[in-house]
């Protein structure tokens, strides 16, 4: 008989031997992610945020800092047409533009300290995962020791069948508490997934932010050379200015002239079923900020004798200089050009068409810098470049034109009024569409 009752003790000893080191497990299990060196990534991490929170402030106050420069500038476009009053544009224009540098500058900084955060948060995931996974792995191998026991062995180990359900309720407890971490290991390992899919769209951001710093310091080049080249043109004297704006209006009428007489024998069938119909809302607005300075058609200045009385093609939007312009719609680059190079003053001067794949077309005119390259493809509210006062312009500002895809193309036309061949996007009247029944409404 004491030989029996020692088998007995024998078998409950092991038993509850294997329920120790379950437990055990389990135990090392937490401790691990309570004393683990994640701790002290966790303060770099914390650190991180309070450095991007902080140049979060600091973007802020650049914003409005440039915003104020925008209030003064629409203050001096308010004001008559004089030399002074456009040196003095040009370099509050010039002030805006290095504050905005300074502000993309600290864009890409704060860029970086968010993909650096990221990155630490994935590697801490990652060690999580690691250890989730070898403590499961341990709990589940010493559960199979135990559960490899025959029942007889099992229940002969204890001395009653409390003791009997008390083993069992731990097995059970064990069994959930597996469960539990491997829900847990799932979450890590989903969230490792979407931290490593904000990672890379942190990225394309970064670089987006690079090319335009690198575009606004060509703008801000422009704007040098466009006052260095106004004060040589003037020689600093009110009155050779004025005879500058006259003979820029004389050779933009007869620019328009000549130009309108070829679109007004073109003759393309259009189908209105080719587009979309009027009042359909398709095209955001190309620029943040929105102040339209002239309507498409025959307005009041139309009628008064501007485009030859041939009605505005567009619509102008006012923008001070090196302001970000947008695609209003997806599409393709149908391309890009620079009228000035042949017939300066004349025209739309650096100018950009996009073809969407609903039949429209949308140009933007008088940039002073172009970011995109023919047969591009951009996305809806894609920068496309930035805007300026090229072409034919009293100031800076956007010009806008909407046509039906089918009738405009771009083409190259010898011109006895510039002495010259250019490109430019062209189309018969019909083509022209009026862009505010496509445009968002306000």
């Amino acid at each position: 008989m004491k030989q029996y009752n020692d088998y007995f003790w024998r078998a409950k000893n092991a038993t509850l031997d294997m329920m120790m080191r379950l437990f055990t497990y389990i135990a090392i299990f937490f401790l691990v992610f309570t004393v683990s060196p994640l701790y002290i990534r966790a303060g770099i991490i914390e650190d991180l945020r309070q450095k991007i929170d902080t140049r979060g402030i600091e973007i802020k106050n650049l914003e409005q800092e440039i915003a104020q420069y925008e209030k003064d500038i629409a203050v001096l476009g308010g004001q008559a047409k004089t030399l002074a009053n456009s040196i003095k544009e040009l370099d509050i224009a010039r002030k805006k533009l290095d504050v905005n540098i300074r502000l993309t500058e600290s864009k890409i900084s704060n860029q970086n300290l968010k993909i650096e955060k990221l990155e630490l948060e994935i590697g801490d995931k990652e060690v999580k995962i690691d250890q989730n996974s070898r403590a499961i792995g341990e709990i589940i191998r010493s559960m199979d020791q135990v559960e490899t026991k025959n029942l007889t062995e099992v229940i002969l180990s204890n001395k009653n069948f409390s003791e009997l359900w008390d083993d069992i309720e731990n097995l059970e407890l064990l069994g959930n508490q597996i469960r539990d971490q491997v829900k847990e290991l799932q979450h890590l390992k989903a969230a490792r997934e979407s931290d490593k899919a904000t990672t890379e769209k942190e990225r394309a951001v970064l670089v987006g932010l690079k090319k335009e710093l690198s575009d606004e310091k060509r703008v801000v080049e422009n704007n040098k050379s466009g006052k260095n080249r106004l004060l040589a043109t003037t020689k600093n004297k009110e009155s050779n200015y004025k005879k500058i704006l006259e003979k820029k209006q004389a050779l933009k009428e007869a620019f328009e002239a000549e130009l309108e007489q070829f679109e007004s024998e073109l003759k393309v069938a259009i189908d209105p079923s080719s587009f979309p119909p009027a009042g359909s809302e398709v095209l955001l607005w190309p620029l943040d900020k929105i102040r339209i300075t002239q309507y498409f058609g025959d307005t009041a200045f139309a009628k008064s004798g501007a485009y030859n009385g041939k009605g505005h093609n567009g619509i102008d939007i006012a923008a001070t200089y090196g302001t970000k312009i947008r695609a209003s719609l997806g599409g393709t680059i149908a391309g890009t050009g620079d009228t000035d190079i042949v017939c300066p003053g004349a025209s739309y001067g650096r100018w950009v068409l996009i073809k969407h794949r609903n039949g429209l077309s949308t140009l933007y005119a008088h940039l002073s810098v172009i970011s995109v390259t023919s047969g591009q493809e951009v996305g809806t509210n894609d920068i496309i470049g930035y805007s300026g006062d090229t072409g034919y312009s009293t100031g800076p500002h956007l010009h806008l034109t909407v046509y039906a895809t089918q009738g405009v193309s771009i083409q190259q036309r010898k011109s006895a009024v510039c002495n010259g061949t250019y490109t430019l996007p062209i189309a018969p009247l019909n083509a022209y569409l009026n862009p505010m029944d496509y445009l968002k409404k306000l």
